[in-house]
């Protein structure tokens, strides 16, 4: 392989670069040490803030010459430091799931289109830096980097995500300096980074100076495990030394020290060391440790200070917590028991700053996790920035850290053929950047105890490059697994980690008895858009076998940039915004979160809360027996969580209780509650875990578990038709049916088939604009679009508007009312469609859709209902069903049956980035609409209802198609009310958004069906 271009050449992957090692400050005190307070360090200079920055569009335009120390950069713009270039106003932001954003030809970059970054900033080395080892820090570039400090090359780096440290001592001089990195957007090793996230570039985590002493502490590796009894800490530490040239070492020392939460010292050891010394070696056994795990995250903090009588001593601090990770009778195990992931997979993303999340957010981002209920992150699919791992240390979440390796647009194993003789994970000549990735990971992240596990990449391919990365992994650290996704059963991965696998796949690895590692998997519950359908499905089986351990949803957060259209209106972009439209993109696919941009929360994360849940109920009605099972590992109820149950009748709290379990990690307890008798309305027992003391992230009262029983055989539909009272008029006027009760009126035309009026007989203005039409369709979600839907299922969205009356039957009264019976023809399914109206004696009208397919294949459908509209005044919605946010068949578990008021403003869904279907609701028996006034509409149904109340319209929200790059800031609510009253909507489904349906169950195939609901002014 010959290049011209280093920046194509896979074999040069970094030159005169440091190894991968731990990241650490070095401090001359040891207060400002534990403080962390790195920037007051006079060891430490901070070079982020403003640089001076130049862009071309092409490395054949970029400046030549950039690096000259009397180089004139007046002319160039600024830019902050770290950031991605096209956030700040530089270049195209491009985001492409697959595709390479250029031509395809491993290792070249075709085109005209490259675009190149030149930075430059001076800094001013002190004097009493004269006797140090400078080294210059950058946390990650994005791009092909060469880096110059005053006029001279100093070196190259190629790898993202990682570190890249130069030595630049023999470089810089005392006082004003001159630093300067030329940044190409993509070079060879872009086709290891093909993730699925937006393609940003430039200078993207912090940059510093580090002044090292010339004997040093250079790297260490802390390990805090347990022995096998799982209560005696083994503490083993290894602190790597570095000896610089003119290092003078003369009664040195090294002293490593252990403290507690209160400051005790609970392990402190020195050892003399030599100018000779390379690595010095700490071990302890501490009886009756703190362990930790996300439910207890527990750390000691460490101090390494090094004496050495001809420098000041300088000291390093960090954090360890003590626990055990193990594979045992295929599980893996913490500290001894078996640990189901509750996980998701995290991208770095802020809202505005792209692949600069700030430390706000990520505060964010655990706090809402530990409140929802998740307890591991797969950091997909690169090393993040350090403060995630540390908030992951301190607050307790579980961490698979991935090296920077995605290969996805050069082909995957388990996603069809693809050419090996072209893909990097087979070729020697990429093996040494490949292993580069990976170890620098295991070494940077190696200190960090939420860390459980190493993955090698996602989506690359399973070359020999990942038998020898395994090796080596399982070698340098055999304290953690490898989880590794392209090795599917192969030998180079501990744990078996599918993606997206089908729920008959999942089957047969639960029941088969000859499986020796855990299924989690690795991505799961795709959460694009109006979706997370089904969850119920993949837990039933996880609990089905005890090698089922979870899994990681796809994914945390949706990748939207926040941006403003032509009048201003705040949205979030996606791919082919930003001027990005005719460039390579995936649409939305960059918006599979379940929370916003903003951390704002999507309506399926409640669902994945329930799921998630550790603490979970049974009720044993006879005995009005409440079960507890408490299937947290190492936390036991008392003191740590209260319990409210409460029991409605017909919706509305009847009774209240509360209760506390003295309850250990992985017991149940029975606790009688004192339910009085049921009597004959419906009724619901509602039962509420929440938590008894604030924690960190977690409020005192916050909800952590629900659970709702029906109870009793009362069925609340039994006597929903019952007959009306009241004295019931009517005459024909011609075509018009005119009638009337004691206080309501209505015009029923018998000519179109439907009501043209009806209200109260006082009232001038009709309730009702838009009458109860045929309604099949819905706007399309993003799951919809994956699976085909609009074509597939089109038919009848025709289907509703070629709609045309056949048969208007006015039939004779009877002493439940005064029949009138419509038939449509639907042309274009051509099957009849009729509607059943009856005009109760207190003025009501019962409505019945019927719809009988006989022996004609015709697609599923989207929805069987009825549609009307209302004047935007009838903005107060109550209803009496699941609630209080949407729900849909297939994502209604968290949802409990009761009695909710809201708005109709409230009920859209603003979360979702792309406009599509939203603000659902199931198991409905009554809604209600009404003015300021008290007045409106009731909707009574006689099964089960599903409906939404939206001032949105389906053609609104309906892209066509295609999805037609549409936004929130496309959707502008109108002055009405638009009330679908439905049998039943489809799922949302959720395996995934490019092609997988509902599940069966969720779908309506029937070929025939019939419903029934009531309407009544109020």
């Amino acid at each position: 392989m010959s290049q011209n271009n280093e920046w194509e050449n896979p074999e040069k992957i970094d030159r005169n670069k440091e190894k991968g090692r731990t990241a650490f400050f070095l401090y001359q005190n040891l207060s400002t040490a534990l403080r962390g307070d790195w920037e007051s360090s006079p060891l430490t200079q901070n070079l982020n803030g403003a640089w001076k920055f130049n862009i071309v569009k092409n490395p054949q335009a970029r400046p030549q010459d950039f690096f000259k120390v009397d180089f004139n950069d007046h002319s160039w713009s600024e830019i902050q430091v770290p950031s991605n270039w096209e956030l700040e106003g530089f270049d195209t932001p491009i985001y492409t799931n697959i595709t390479y954003p250029f031509p395809k030809d491993p290792p070249f970059i075709k085109g005209d289109y490259n675009p190149v970054g030149s930075y430059r900033r001076t800094f001013d080395i002190p004097s009493n830096w004269n006797d140090k080892e400078v080294i210059l820090h950058f946390g990650s570039i994005s791009g092909y980097a060469r880096v110059f400090v005053n006029g001279q090359e100093v070196g190259m780096t190629k790898a993202s995500k990682t570190p890249a440290e130069f030595n630049i001592t023999d470089y810089i001089h005392v006082g004003e300096n001159v630093l300067a990195v030329q940044v190409t957007r993509w070079h060879d090793g872009s086709y290891l980074e093909d993730q699925d996230f937006w393609r940003l570039s430039g200078i993207e985590r912090d940059v510093y100076l580090q002044a090292s002493p010339k004997f040093a502490v250079w790297d260490y590796f802390i390990q805090g495990g347990l022995d096998k009894e799982y209560t005696t800490g083994i503490l083993d530490a290894t602190i790597d030394l570095r000896k610089f040239n003119k290092a003078k070492v003369r009664n040195a020392s090294l002293v490593f020290e252990l403290f507690d939460h209160q400051n005790s010292k609970v392990f402190s050891s020195a050892k003399e060391i030599h100018s000779n010394t390379k690595d010095v070696d700490f071990h302890a056994e501490l009886e009756n440790v703190h362990r930790w795990s996300d439910e207890s995250p527990y750390l000691y903090t460490y101090t390494i200070r090094l004496d050495n009588k001809n420098e000041k001593s300088t000291y390093i601090t960090g954090k360890i917590g003590f626990r055990k990770v193990e594979l045992k009778n295929a599980q893996l195990l913490i500290n001894g028991k078996p640990l189901m992931v509750y996980g998701v997979n995290l991208h770095e993303h802020h809202q505005t700053k792209g692949h600069v999340p700030d430390l706000e957010t990520m505060r964010k981002d655990i706090e809402l996790m530990k409140q929802h209920n998740i307890n591991a992150i797969r950091m997909s699919h690169y090393p993040h920035g350090a403060d995630i791992y540390k908030l992951c240390d301190e607050y307790g979440l579980y961490v698979v850290d991935e090296a920077n390796i995605e290969t996805h647009g050069m082909g995957a194993e388990w996603q069809g053929g693809f050419d090996k003789s072209k893909h990097p994970a087979y070729l020697p000549q990429w093996e040494a950047a490949h292993l580069d990735r990976i170890e620098r990971m295991a070494k940077l992240n190696k200190n960090h105890t939420s860390v459980i596990s190493w993955s090698m990449g996602n989506e690359c391919g399973n070359g020999p490059v990942f038998y020898k990365a395994y090796d080596w992994l399982k070698q340098y650290d055999p304290s953690r697994l490898v989880m590794f996704e392209q090795a599917g059963e192969n030998e180079n991965t501990d744990i078996v980690a599918p993606m997206y696998p089908g729920i008959g796949h999942m089957k047969a690895y639960a029941q088969a008895r000859d499986k020796t590692r855990p299924y989690i998997m690795c991505e799961y519950g795709h959460a694009m858009g109006n979706s997370t359908g089904n969850f119920k499905e993949y837990w039933d089986i996880i609990h089905s076998s005890d090698h089922m351990q979870g899994g990681f949803i796809w994914d945390w957060v949706d990748q939207g940039i926040k941006t403003v259209d032509e009048n201003g209106v705040e949205f979030f972009a996606y791919g082919g915004d930003l001027g990005g439209y005719d460039l390579q993109n995936d649409e939305n696919f960059c918006a599979n979160g379940l929370v916003s941009a903003d951390r704002s929360v999507h309506p399926g994360l409640y669902e994945v809360k329930k799921f998630y849940q550790r603490i979970n109920f049974k009720f044993n009605q006879q005995a009005n027996a409440l079960t507890v099972s408490n299937d947290y590992l190492f936390t036991g109820l008392k003191d740590n969580f209260k319990f409210h149950w409460e029991l409605l009748k017909d919706g509305r709290v009847a009774q209240r209780g509360q209760f506390v379990l003295d309850l250990k990690a992985g017991e149940q307890s029975t606790v009688k509650l004192p339910i009085s008798d049921i009597a004959e309305e419906e009724l619901f027992l509602n039962v509420y875990a929440v938590n008894a003391k604030e924690t960190a992230f977690i409020p005192l009262g916050h909800e952590l578990a629900r659970e709702q029983f029906k109870l009793g055989t009362h069925d609340y539909f039994e006597n929903a038709a019952m007959a009306s009272q009241g004295s019931l008029k009517y005459k024909k006027q011609g075509a018009q049916l005119v009638f009337e009760s004691e206080d309501i009126q209505g015009v029923f035309d018998l000519e179109k088939g439907g009501l043209s009026s009806y209200g109260y007989k006082n009232d001038k203005a009709s309730v009702i604009t838009s009458f109860p039409e045929p309604y099949f369709w819905r706007a399309p979600t993003d799951n919809d679009f994956g699976n085909q839907m609009p074509s597939r299922l089109g038919a009848w969205k025709k289907a509703q508007q070629s709609a045309n009356v056949t048969k208007v039957n006015l039939q004779r009264k009877t002493a439940a009312g005064l029949p009138i019976q419509v038939e449509f023809h639907l042309g274009e399914v051509d099957i009849p469609y009729t509607v059943s109206y009856l005009i109760q004696n207190d003025g009501s009208v019962k409505i019945t859709a019927s719809m009988d397919f006989g022996e004609k294949e015709l697609p599923e459908l989207p929805r069987f209902g009825m549609r009307m509209v209302l004047p935007g005044q009838f903005e107060n919605l109550s209803y009496y069903g699941k609630g209080p946010w949407e729900n849909y068949q297939d994502r209604n578990h968290a949802s409990f049956v009761g009695i909710y008021e809201s708005t109709v403003a409230d009920q859209f869904v603003w979360e979702y980035i792309r406009p599509q279907e939203n603000g659902y609701k199931t198991q409905v028996r009554w809604i209600k609409l009404q003015d300021a006034s008290g007045k409106g509409l009731a909707i009574t149904g006689l099964q089960p209802l599903g409906f939404s109340a939206l001032n949105v319209s389906t053609e609104t929200l309906d892209a066509g198609m295609r999805k037609a790059q549409r936004h929130t800031s496309d959707i502008h609510p109108e002055d009405k009310v638009y009330l679908h009253v439905d049998y039943k909507q489809r799922g949302l489904g959720g395996d995934n958004s490019w092609g997988a349906m509902p599940h069966k169950p969720y779908r309506l195939k029937e070929s025939s069906y019939a419903y029934s609901y009531i309407m009544k002014p109020l």
